[in-house]
């Protein structure tokens, strides 16, 4: 009876630890401002700092320049352009916008990829953390945003397919 206690805790504990996916493993390069019609809470200068900067993913943790995220809650959704649309653009037609065009996505769906994490404040007016949230644009490219400043990074070392 102790044993089989012990293997379901043990079983438990393995089936809810999350890894980081493989396609978005590895450091990333932020290269540039992506165009959108977005109403943001940064001006050019915050985006400027974020430009440059490396975003690294290891199997259990991601890290922006100093700031480390170890085992964070992973959630992976696939969603069509409609849908990321809907979710992260305002309902009302003078308000925030952003869709795959804009993005630079050109498949019907893409990868989301999001770190839980507690409230970081790392950059001003924001909890977020930059690559905190990603779509996978494709295998050498993801696009995130920060205060809805919407942003593109490049692998470091681009993957051989």
């Amino acid at each position: 009876m102790k044993w089989t206690l012990a293997f379901l805790i043990l079983s438990g504990a393995l089936l809810t630890a999350q890894q980081v996916p493989a396609t978005l493993q590895g450091k990333w390069v932020v290269k540039r401002e992506l165009p959108t019609r977005t109403i943001s809470c940064w001006g050019e200068k915050e985006a400027q700092q974020v430009i440059g900067t490396e975003i690294e993913y290891t199997e259990d943790s991601f890290r922006w320049k100093d700031h480390t995220i170890h085992h964070p809650k992973i959630t992976v959704r696939r969603l069509t352009g409609d849908q990321y649309h809907d979710e992260y653009s305002s309902p009302a037609s003078d308000g925030s916008q952003v869709d795959f065009t804009q993005l630079g996505i050109k498949s019907a769906t893409a990868e989301q990829i999001e770190f839980g994490h507690p409230p970081a404040h790392v950059v001003s007016e924001s909890s977020e953390i930059p690559g905190d949230v990603v779509l996978i644009k494709h295998h050498d490219a993801i696009v995130f945003s920060v205060c809805n400043v919407y942003f593109e990074a490049e692998r470091a070392q681009p993957r051989k397919r």
